[in-house]
């Protein structure tokens, strides 16, 4: 291993300077938080790319193989990824774990995984405010030859952090022309069809979307669209991903799935009330969101089912809830999030847990295939990159992933943003559809949108 000092520099910067290298991987917590929000990592230019557009049962197990052939300890006193697997899980991977319908339209057709290995990783902790460029020296094998890589490999990428311009570009990144897959009388329907499954007996709760899309102009600065993105909408979990023929820019609030020293944390979030620039309004926003018995029901629900899928790997007695229902206040809205733990299982892997838990119960629902056979029949689009997952699986078992959530997925000269929320029986149809709005909003922000015509 190699491991040199570098001066701290807003993320954002280090990352324009290498967007021009290939597989750019931005984890980014451009929300600072000394718990959720105080690690951002660069990486460029994998080793391997591991890309599945549609992915068969196969993936689990070679992934698990190619990360063990490639094991590496942790280095203490650095931030925990330190080089591995890092990139995008798309919703319909879940298709690969479950036996589920294919979505009527996919026209985007983003793939199923794609996963950059990265020897080298640039890394940042905002709390103490300094930056590390780590580099493993593999995937050579043989002692000398992965030192000297190592090295090398480390001092190139200074070299091109030191040189790369870190200008954002001078292209577009406002876009107009957006539509939806649903009318808003259309998403209401479709919110009392579920309320009808509910009370059929079929679920408990099913989460809908709505799909906005957009022409991309040439020229559109991704990156540029990104930075305004991460300002008007700071989050713990946001990231910028350019593999080559889509591109990723989220401001994700939510972690997925952490392993750590064989600790496992999940952290959920259902229920959600919009922010207000008036203090008194926000803080009954906030409390109204508190006392809601309907957004308590739904958050307690998905953690029901993330106890049983991180039960599939975890220690017996190990899963447990330390935080229920908790208030968690962000840039545009309010939300309940809960915290679900455990312990790893002997022989078990941050891949194993990954493969018993996805895609995230929260933007699913209850029971989790059940509620993806409806999503799939009611939404009619693939999900794509939306209530997938995006992170990394380091070569030392480490794990942080996000759900992408209040993300722009950009492919094939289009732009998806999706928003939606739980359905439960006492969902009102209206109110739903003005959530799924509430959530999205950021993102039309960042576009430049100042009221969504549709």
């Amino acid at each position: 291993m190699y491991v040199v000092e570098i001066d701290y520099r807003d993320p954002a910067e280090a990352a324009a300077a290498l967007r021009r290298l290939p597989c750019l991987t931005f984890l980014d917590s451009a929300s600072a938080d000394k718990r959720l929000g105080r690690y951002s990592f660069v990486a460029v230019d994998p080793f391997e790319h591991l890309r599945l557009d549609q992915a068969g049962p196969g993936w689990v197990a070679r992934l698990k193989a190619e990360l063990a052939a490639r094991r590496i300890p942790t280095l203490p006193g650095l931030p925990p990824f330190q080089g591995g697997a890092a990139g995008l899980f798309s919703y319909e991977l879940g298709a690969s774990l479950e036996r589920l319908p294919n979505a009527v339209a996919d026209e985007l057709a983003f793939p199923d995984l794609s996963l950059g290995f990265y020897d080298v990783v640039v890394a940042f902790d905002s709390l103490e405010r300094r930056g590390w460029i780590v580099s493993t020296g593999l995937p050579e094998t043989e002692e000398k030859a992965r030192d000297r890589r190592a090295v090398e490999r480390g001092l190139w990428l200074e070299a091109e952090l030191a040189g790369g311009a870190a200008g954002f570009g001078t292209g577009p990144i406002s876009l107009e022309g957006w539509t939806s897959n649903f009318t808003p009388s259309g998403y209401e329907r479709a919110v009392r069809t579920v309320i009808e499954r509910i009370l059929a007996g079929d679920i408990f709760q099913a989460n809908i979307a709505q799909r906005f899309t957009a022409p991309v102009p040439d020229g559109f600065d991704h990156f540029g669209f990104y930075r305004r993105l991460r300002t008007v909408n700071p989050a713990p979990f946001a990231a910028f991903l350019d593999h080559g023929d889509f591109v990723i820019a989220s401001a994700s609030p939510e972690r997925f799935l952490r392993v750590e020293g064989g600790h496992v944390e999940a952290r959920p979030i259902k229920g959600t009330r919009p922010r207000s620039a008036d203090p008194v309004v926000d803080l009954l926003q906030a409390q109204a969101l508190t006392e809601s018995r309907k957004d308590r029901a739904e958050n307690t629900m998905i953690v029901d089912l993330l106890r049983n899928d991180l039960s599939k790997v975890c220690v017996p007695g190990s899963v447990q809830v330390p935080q229920l229902c908790g208030l968690e206040s962000f840039a545009s809205v309010h939300h309940l999030v809960s915290a679900v733990v455990g312990r790893l299982g002997k022989g078990r892997s941050a891949v194993d847990l990954l493969a018993g838990a996805f895609p995230g119960g929260s933007i699913t629902g209850a029971p989790k295939v059940r509620a993806m056979e409806i999503i799939t029949e009611i939404e009619g689009h693939a999900r794509g990159p939306y209530c997938g997952a995006i992170g990394y699986i380091g070569f030392d078992g480490t794990m942080d992933l996000s759900i992408v959530i209040r993300t722009a997925s950009f492919r094939r000269g289009m732009c998806a943003v999706q928003a939606g929320g739980g359905i439960v029986t006492a969902s009102d149809p209206a109110a739903e559809y003005q959530e799924t709005l509430d959530k999205a909003s950021r993102v039309f922000d960042a576009f430049g949108v100042e009221e969504l015509v549709l």
